[in-house]
């Protein structure tokens, strides 16, 4: 084969699997790059919009149970719809359907290890026996669900120093939020903000003064003197007496 023949064979055209160039194809690249980034936008919005619905209702649970578990069951549907679409929608490698139910199971757990963690700092001062437990739990229920979602770290860390190190964090502020929540409960209301209704019966300090008895009113004075008897009309009939 001569050269000439040889550089005929090979063009670009001939490349099998050569990226098309024109007009139709770069629109239709961007297209999808934006999709992409819309998408990408979503996933990581939903992330922290799901952990902060169950950060709250977590918390906020006694206050009403029926509403505050409606609110922890649209974050961990929003943490989980997230979850999807970066972990198997969004991936160019899509794991089996047994990984993908370790990823979910696991990512509903993170979500409320999360919102725990969160939830109990956010509103250590309003809830301080309750926010002393969360926060610990917290973190050592998001550092396992972490291990187990995270497809490179073999659940087996979970027992590692790293995973020691973490059990001792939480125990120390456990002892050590619980001493503060004790010393804040010990200690006058300081005001803050505030879930209980007011006293509508405590009397107001800045009600008008009552008004002076009708008994205290002086009466218009009265003469206790006799009145002196009128003289008596001149008897005039026209005789002289």
């Amino acid at each position: 084969m001569t050269s000439t023949q040889l550089h005929d064979a090979w063009t670009p055209e001939g490349v099998p699997g050569a990226p098309a160039t024109g007009r139709a194809a770069r629109r239709k690249a961007y297209s999808t790059r934006r999709r992409s980034l819309a998408a990408r936008y979503l996933g990581y919005v939903g992330y922290f919009v799901g952990a902060g619905l169950i950060s709250g209702a977590v918390v906020h649970h006694p206050l009403d149970p029926d509403r505050y578990t409606r609110i922890a069951g649209y974050g961990a549907l929003v943490f989980l719809v997230a979850t999807v679409l970066n972990e198997f929608l969004l991936t160019r490698e899509r794991p089996g359907l047994p990984r993908m139910l370790v990823v979910i199971g696991s990512a509903l757990l993170l979500s409320f290890g999360i919102g725990m963690l969160s939830g109990g700092l956010q509103h250590f001062d309003d809830f301080p026996a309750r926010g002393a437990v969360l926060v610990p739990a917290g973190i050592v229920v998001s550092f396992i669900a972490y291990v187990i979602k995270d497809a490179d770290t073999p659940w087996q860390r979970i027992f590692s120093p790293l995973g020691l190190a973490v059990l001792v964090v939480a125990t120390l502020a456990l002892l050590g939020l619980r001493e503060v929540a004790a010393s804040m409960n010990a200690a006058p209301d300081g005001g803050g903000h505030s879930h209980s209704t007011p006293d509508e019966t405590a009397p107001d300090d800045h009600s008008p003064a009552t008004s002076p008895s009708a008994a205290t009113t002086p009466a218009p004075a009265t003469s206790s003197e006799p009145r002196p008897a009128s003289a008596a009309p001149a008897h005039n009939d026209g005789h002289s007496h």
